[in-house]
């Protein structure tokens, strides 16, 4: 194709001389005059030292040890550490929702002692004599608790409370005495608790021996006894987070790669909560916004300890999950999550025309159309140096600077969006090729359906990202317009997700 078009490109410069003046177009693998911010990813692999650090620090263990009324609602995920910095969250024992799913591993020397269908015991309480004494858990993913009536020791009753419990796997079930509001406050006046959680426990992680006095004296301080564990032995994969897919997982190694924007500690394992988080996060200036996201139960001397949402710019996989721990830090139950991408072929790389430069006005999976009058006014470069990443661009302008007149670029077909769903449109756009001055009218607009997003006068601009909102009618037609040449801009690396 591009040896057709050589003889009208020499005549389109020379007839345009008052267009295009000291700049070699496009089409005639001109360069440009400025190409900063193209994608680099030297030093973007994840900063696992930090992860691991701060995994050391970080506090997110709870149990029923306050004084909440029991069958409180599960409180909604929170985040207990941020790029290395912990919040109010990670430096005290935050009583938050917890509702980890995940298909559990063994764990070593526990007993296989069936209590009730879907449970086995994982430790055994120290018995209820007079000078017997024990502790309840205090863990990560701690959900809720409920009082059980004690005629007797009710594991049953503990058990289905927890079956009731969305994201409920570990109950912990344990007398405390010497408890004035269990005793006398409320309703139930039972001293018998059931405290539920969202990971599973051990009996190394008792930690609450009571010790409190919350009954005036002469009555003594609190104190547990016959603290004993339960874990469901039949646990279901967390569905995709909407707008993602799996990519991998679970497994016991994280990704160590390229595209690293940082990572969130969450106090549970919710996949949901960590889509958020990558939905969220702000756009990396030179890679975009966030694609992709990997979730693991980091495991410290054993215990679980934090649940990790590393966020990254580009799409991961398996290959790259070989981080397996440091020192007594584990990595358990690691997933890798895609963004859904409403785009195809954003980064125009399915353009393949040739193996070293070459353009066209469309090709399978996008098509570029002229202005009225207008020659080659939107076209698909294969040029590794007009590109952002990768090695295909488009290009707004006559590409031979035969006119200055818009082209636009739009998918070869409608978008598979839902009606009443809000997307981001984001890409990069350069405006820099013919220098400062010829550049200074660049501009673009974005159209959703026919009608104008936004138009952005960028003028000289190297490669930046942009990003815009829309709501889809469903199976909505996306477009980009502009180009003035030698105003020329550049366009890669789109995407179009759900929000």
């Amino acid at each position: 194709m591009l040896s057709k078009l050589l003889p009208l490109i020499s005549l389109a410069v020379a007839a345009s001389a008052a267009v295009v003046t000291t700049v070699v177009p496009p089409a005639l693998k001109g360069l440009p005059n400025s190409s900063a911010n193209t994608l680099s990813l030297d030093g973007t692999n994840t900063d696992t030292d930090s992860i691991v650090n701060t995994a050391a620090i970080v506090d997110q263990k709870a149990g029923a040890n306050d004084d909440t009324p029991p069958n409180q609602p599960v409180p909604p995920t929170v985040v207990t550490a941020v790029d290395g910095q912990l919040t109010a969250a990670g430096t005290a024992n935050a009583t938050t929702r917890r509702d980890l799913i995940f298909e559990r591993g063994p764990a070593p020397h526990r007993p296989v002692k069936r209590t009730v269908a879907g449970f086995e015991q994982v430790f055994a309480g120290t018995g209820t004599g007079p000078n017997d004494r024990d502790a309840s858990i205090e863990g990560t993913a701690y959900l809720t608790y409920t009082v059980v009536p004690n005629a007797t020791y009710n594991i049953d009753a503990c058990l289905n409370f927890c079956v009731g419990v969305d994201g409920c796997v570990f109950a912990n079930l344990y007398y405390e005495f010497n408890n004035e509001l269990l005793d006398f406050v409320f309703n139930e006046q039972s001293n018998l608790k059931c405290a539920i959680y969202g990971d599973i426990h051990s009996a190394a992680e008792k930690l609450n021996f009571g010790g409190q006095q919350l009954e005036a004296p002469p009555a003594g301080l609190t104190f547990i006894q016959q603290s004993s564990g339960f874990a469901a032995d039949s646990l279901v994969d967390p569905a995709d987070p909407e707008g993602y897919e799996l990519v991998f997982g679970p497994t016991n190694g994280a990704n160590n790669a390229p595209g690293y924007m940082g990572f969130a500690f969450l106090d549970k394992y919710d996949v949901d909560a960590c889509a958020q988080q990558c939905n969220t996060r702000g756009a990396d200036p030179n890679g975009g916004a966030c694609q992709y996201f990997n979730i693991w139960r980091a495991v410290v001397n054993g215990n679980p300890t934090t649940y990790t949402c590393s966020m990254y710019f580009l799409v991961a996989d398996e290959s790259t999950a070989v981080n397996t721990g440091q020192g007594d830090l584990a990595v358990t139950f690691s997933r890798g999550y895609k963004r859904k991408n409403f785009i195809f072929d954003g980064g125009f790389e399915g353009f393949l025309n040739c193996d070293d430069f070459c353009f066209a006005s469309s090709y399978a999976d996008w098509v570029g159309t002229s202005a009225p009058g207008g020659v080659l006014d939107a076209t698909f470069f294969f040029f590794e140096t007009f590109a952002h990443s990768g090695h295909g661009s488009a290009l707004l302008g006559s590409a031979n600077g035969t006119d200055n007149l818009p082209g636009t670029i739009t998918p070869s077909g409608p978008l598979a969006t839902v009606a009443g769903k809000t997307y981001e449109i984001s890409f990069f756009q350069q405006s820099s090729f013919a220098g400062s001055s010829l550049e200074s009218d660049a501009f673009f607009q974005v159209l959703w359906n026919g009608q104008i997003v936004q138009t952005v006068n960028v003028g000289f601009t190297d490669w930046k990202f942009f990003s815009f909102q829309v709501t889809a009618q469903g199976n909505d037609v996306f477009a980009i317009s502009g180009g003035k040449a030698p105003a020329w801009s550049f366009i890669d690396d789109i995407n179009i997700f759900e929000i």
